[in-house]
């Protein structure tokens, strides 16, 4: 998982987070627990999904975070990592066990 500071970069996110998945079943299921999470938990609804019906690449945007959830191979093919390399990454959060969303 990366963690992209996009402020200053673009205009429209000021995160985008990246993360990978083995297959299109877990890729659609990160999205489906992110986006239920966030509802439940932050009372945040996400503004838009994209791609959940193919599974391939979901896009989840909460406005200021955007978060990319990508299968496997096609993280790499369209490569945000690279694409953003002068994007500073941020820390991965340290959630405790009994905080774990899941």
């Amino acid at each position: 998982m990366s963690i992209l500071d996009m402020r200053g970069l673009i205009d429209y996110a000021d995160v985008f987070i990246l993360c990978s998945a083995s297959n299109r079943r877990q890729v659609k299921a990160i999205a489906h627990a992110v986006r239920q999470w966030s509802k439940h938990e932050l009372k945040v609804l996400a503004h838009g999904v994209e791609g959940l019906e193919a599974g391939r690449w979901v896009l989840v945007d909460f406005g200021e975070v955007v978060i990319h959830i990508f299968d496997e191979p096609l993280r790499g093919f369209y490569n945000l990592d690279g694409l953003w390399n002068d994007a500073p990454r941020l820390e991965l959060p340290v959630i405790e066990e009994a905080e774990a969303p899941l």
